[in-house]
């Protein structure tokens, strides 16, 4: 819901592109992939045209098979546009590739809604939306926002649900101070996709577990299209994790910020309980291979319920957060020397958060920054949940994906 695919040279999702395209040149086949350029908050079924035009676009010589691949609102795109029953507004030939259709693989997906959403539709909750989207392009592409701005942005979000008018005015005021730290072309770029978020909120109310139900009932599967998923699940926020952030005042922040989105995105309502009324047997035994136990109903990964993820086989269950899965997650903090650290940032190497918000700050002084150079080929968190997931996480994660999509290519 405020993710994005390619904005102000920030690739959202460069390390899922690169870890497929590895793992498929590995196994001796071409992939060649797209990113769907839509705005994150509007109508499903306005989104779905957008993917049905791209891959019409970029597949027209007819030849070879096709995956679609969609993290969290993307795999209900995916869904929809791969449904028979559905009807999109597009031209005939915009579809004319379904028959090569192979796969659908979707990553933490609300399949069955998440409150979260009900939280966006709200109004406090759509200002929310608008700063945590801010702040995620911010934390991901410069390193860290600047820590003056982020922490006023925390606290206004701790308190959205105790008062609406001021704390919403300091939402608003300090995002602009998030924007600062941005160089003038990079933020008028960046606000352009804000005020679309503002605009077009159409997905926020499709994805409430109300709204799920009617989208279950709809949309069915396509013959001869293997379906799988993966399923992230972060640890509850507990004393301890909250203790051990306290030594870094961004990770603090993060971790406040991330306890906020888990503890709404908990929420349970036994009538739309955001999960299947059963679980298939292959599902179950990854869940429990996974965490030992079946996760409950308020289990999430700080944005989707983890019953809400699962849609047909699951490649792959495991504690992470909803960025994690993306490759967002702590790059290497291993102590290195001073002409290592350097070579590193030149490279596009891990980059301390404290150091990159003290960057931004100086930034948004001076009048901006751009995104690093290479800022998409490192791993970055700006959502501290505790889960543990790292480069090892990610490349299991990758090859539970791709051994699924090259199956299906045969």
């Amino acid at each position: 819901m405020f993710g994005f695919g390619k904005l102000a040279t920030y690739d959202y999702f460069a390390h899922v592109e690169r870890a497929l395209t590895k793992r498929f040149a590995d196994a001796g086949e071409k992939l060649e992939t797209h990113v769907v350029d839509v705005a994150p908050t509007a109508s499903i079924r306005r989104r779905a045209v957008r993917l049905a035009e791209l891959v019409a676009r970029t597949s027209d010589d007819g030849r070879g098979t096709i995956h679609l691949v969609g993290h969290s609102t993307g795999g209900l795109d995916a869904r929809l546009v791969a449904s028979p029953s559905a009807h999109l507004p597009t031209a005939r030939e915009s579809l004319a590739w379904l028959p090569r259709l192979r796969s659908v693989s979707t990553m933490s997906t609300p399949h069955y809604g998440t409150p979260l959403a009900s939280f966006f539709a709200t109004v406090s909750g759509q200002r929310m939306l608008y700063a945590v989207s801010a702040l995620t392009f911010i934390g991901l592409s410069l390193g860290a926002p600047p820590l003056a701005a982020a922490s006023a942005l925390v606290v206004a979000i701790g308190r959205i649900d105790r008062a609406l008018g001021i704390e919403l005015r300091v939402l608003d005021r300090t995002t602009d101070g998030l924007l600062r730290a941005l160089e003038p072309a990079t933020s008028h770029e960046v606000r352009m996709y804000l005020d679309a978020i503002r605009k077009d909120q159409g997905a926020v109310i499709q994805l409430t577990p109300e709204a799920m139900d009617l989208f279950q009932a709809g949309v069915e599967d396509r013959d001869g299209v293997f379906y799988q998923c993966t399923c992230a699940h972060a640890p509850a926020p507990s004393a301890s994790v909250l203790a051990r952030s306290l030594a870094s005042p961004w990770r603090a922040l993060s971790s406040a910020l991330f306890t906020t989105m888990y503890g709404i995105t908990a929420r349970y309502d036994e009538r739309y309980p955001c999960a299947a009324s059963s679980l298939p047997e292959q599902a179950e035994r990854e869940l429990l291979r996974a965490f030992g136990r079946l996760p409950g109903a308020r289990a999430n990964d700080g944005v989707v319920p983890v019953l809400s993820q699962i849609w047909g086989k699951v490649a792959w269950a495991g504690y992470a957060d909803h960025l994690d899965v993306l490759g967002h997650f702590p790059g290497p903090t291993t102590s290195k020397p001073l002409w290592k650290k350097l070579l590193d940032r030149g490279m596009g190497g891990a980059v301390d958060p404290e150091e990159a918000a003290r960057r931004a700050e100086q930034a948004a002084a001076r009048g901006g920054m751009a995104p690093d150079a290479g800022a998409d080929g490192r791993h970055v968190d700006w959502l501290r949940s505790g889960a543990g997931f790292d480069e090892g996480a990610f490349s299991g994660l990758m090859d539970a994906l791709a051994t699924g999509i090259l199956a299906a290519c045969t």
